[in-house]
Parts: C-alpha cells; structure tokens; sequence
C-alpha cells in the first residue's frame, strides 16, 4: 500500500467511523498513515492511551476502504486531480498544524497553498451592493499594497463568489474550498468562475472523495479548512447567524487574525459583523490597508528592495535587538525553522507583533522568510 493510498483510506475511515480528530492524532503519534493501518491492530503501541473504542474500530475488517481509497487513487490520477497528504511538502503548512487538519485534500488547480500571504473572504450568501462594492475595493487595493497575496473563500453563493470574482477581476489567484467531490460541483451556475481560477493561478480543493454530496453538515466542516489555510478571515456581512461566523470562530481557535467590516446598525446583513467588533472578537476594518497595517504586511515593497541588495548578517549583537526580537531569535533558535502561527500559539504574542519583529529582523539579515509562512535563523 502506498503512502497516498494509506493517507487516503485513514480518511475514508475518518470521515465514517474514527472521526477527524482521532484520525489526525493517530497519524501523528504513529508518523505516517501507512504507520497506522500496519500497526491497527496494536493501536495502543504507539498510542498508549487510546480508548477502547477506539481500538476495536481500528481491529475491524478495512479492506473495503482499502479498496474505495485505491479506486479514489486512480480516479484522481486519471481526472488529473492532485491528490495533497498531510507529510506532502505541498500540503497547505498553515492547515497541518490544526488538531482537525484533512489526511488529504484533493486539489484541481496548480494553486501556491503556502503562498507568503493569504487572506479568506467570508460571509452571508445574500451579499448586498455595499457588501459586493467592499469586497471589490477591499481585494483591488490588496492587489496593489501585497502583489500575489492568494484569496479564499468557498465557492458559495453572495460574499464568496463576489471575493473570488474580485481577485479574477484584480489578476489574483483564488481558491474555493467545496463541501462535495470533484465530481461535482455545487452550486453548478459558479462552473465558469471555478474554470477561470483553476487556469489562472488558482484552484478548488475539498477533502471530500468523489461521491460526495454537498449535504449541510459537510459545508460547516469545510470551513475550518478556510480559515486553516489562510493568516486572517475577513468577514464582511453576515447576518447574526451564519456560516461566516462560523468560520470566524474557527479562525479564532486557530489563533488567526479576524477582521469585520462595519455596517449600519439597522441592516439584517450587518448584525454578525458589528456584533464580532462589538465583543472584541474581531477587528475593525474599512480598508485594505487596515489589514496590511495589523498584518505587518506594510513593508512589502522595501523587503522586497533589501532582498534585491542581498542584505546578510551572520552575527549580530542579541542586546541590541528589542524585547519582541530577542524573543523570535530566541524561539527560532531552540525549535528551529518556525510558522508564525506556531510562534504565536507557544508564545502567546500576536500575529502582528510578530510579523512586525520578523519584519525588523530580516531587515537586519537575521533571519530569512521561507514557504508556507516558516522563518529561519541565520547565523
């Protein structure tokens, strides 16, 4: 059995009778899917505290997902569909290291899932003139202020497809997360746009195998992957109830950036928005760069003029570094290269202070950027 091939069936078997976070933990207590499925009826080996539960779901007889993960295997391959497991290098790194991350995502598009910079756009499926017009504005600056960033969203009805057209619109590449298999998609009057990201940059990606319907329950589990494999959620209308909420939620729990337009305070679509700013669970913003500013995302063009002179330094004086940079050297030195969401979860710092300390730091040529958001020490 390949590795594909075990990371799928751990995820068939995810999805019917394990359940996503056991799955995930098993496959990294163990290393590897193949790890796992060799090692089933022994569970307790290399996952001591396994319940009992647990084990005997793992003694039954799987041959039957064995075979459904290699006929998914050769579908993809023949429907050049790529098939992402979580060891891949191309596997989205912000996505890997959340407790409920997919063993596998199924990827139509050529897509960069570790861009340097990536935002999700959600919310209302009822997106208003106001709503369409932010979302437009908000994109096109971005465009402007941090070239390349990468936009996600779902692929739904209102605000998502409004941010997906946007970034076609403003020449940047976009990624729709569905709730089905790639047999399908849904809702099926999106097919164009789906068309236009995947040969521009972009793609559409699900954890879901071929037959799969888009059932309600699979759109709320999909949002998590959303807010996974971006650095912040922008809400920008949403009822006060929603699927938007919902993934601003997930992002919180992530430790991501949440950001909420405004609206008046009379508008059904505004309510979820104005109440996240309200209870401190999300920033306000009314423009592209308010993000850039929170982000640390604001020095883009002068990184990019220091790279160009090949700015390095291989030793530097630790007393001249200020608190917030002693602390990065300090964290990168003992773990090694690190996602900025990894800082922020182990050091309790914010994703902007954060960015603004790197940012200092590869300045000085201490450190360098690498994919997927990862940072590395020089020196």
């Amino acid at each position: 059995m390949t590795q594909t091939t075990a990371c799928i069936t751990l995820s068939m078997l995810a999805a019917g009778r394990l359940g996503l976070n056991d799955a995930k933990a098993l496959h990294d207590m163990a290393g590897s899917a193949t790890a796992v499925l060799e090692n089933r009826n022994d569970i307790r080996s290399f996952a001591p505290e396994a319940s009992d539960r647990l084990c005997e779901i793992m003694k039954q007889d799987i041959t039957d997902v064995c075979s459904r993960a290699e006929e998914e295997e050769r579908w993809c391959n023949d429907h050049g569909i790529k098939i992402l497991c979580i060891d891949d290098a191309d596997y989205p790194s912000r996505l890997k290291h959340c407790a409920d991350a997919p063993l596998v995502l199924y990827v139509r598009g050529d897509a960069n899932l570790n861009a340097s910079h990536a935002i999700d756009i959600v919310g209302t499926r009822q997106c208003t003139p106001y709503g369409r017009d932010v979302i437009d504005k908000i994109i096109g600056d971005l465009a402007t202020l941090c070239p390349g960033i990468t936009i996600n969203s779902g692929l739904a009805y209102g605000v998502d497809i409004a941010a997906h057209r946007a970034a076609l619109q403003h020449s940047l590449p976009t990624v729709g997360v569905v709730a089905h298999g790639h047999d399908t998609l849904y809702p099926a009057l999106h097919k164009k746009e789906a068309s236009e990201m995947i040969n521009n940059g972009g793609a559409v990606i699900t954890e879901y195998p071929r037959g799969t319907r888009p059932e309600a329950r699979n759109f709320l589990q999909r949002n998590r992957i959303i807010a996974g494999i971006s650095d912040a959620t922008i809400v920008i209308e949403s009822a006060s109830h929603g699927g938007g909420l919902v993934t601003a939620r997930i992002a919180l729990d992530y430790g991501r950036e949440v950001f909420a337009v405004p609206g008046p305070v009379n508008a059904e679509y505004s309510k979820g928005c104005n109440n996240l700013i309200r209870d401190n669970k999300a920033q306000l913003i009314t423009s592209a760069q308010d993000i850039v500013n929170v982000m640390g995302w604001q020095h883009a063009e002068e990184l990019q003029k220091a790279r160009q002179a090949g700015i390095s330094r291989s030793m530097f004086a630790e007393e001249t570094l200020t608190d917030g940079e002693r602390l990065m050297v300090r964290f990168l030195r003992e773990h090694g290269d690190s996602q900025v969401n990894d800082m922020a979860a182990q050091t309790g710092m914010s994703i902007s202070t954060i960015n603004s300390a790197l940012f200092s730091l590869e300045m000085q040529g201490i450190v360098k950027p690498l994919s997927g958001n990862f940072y590395h020490l020089i020196g």
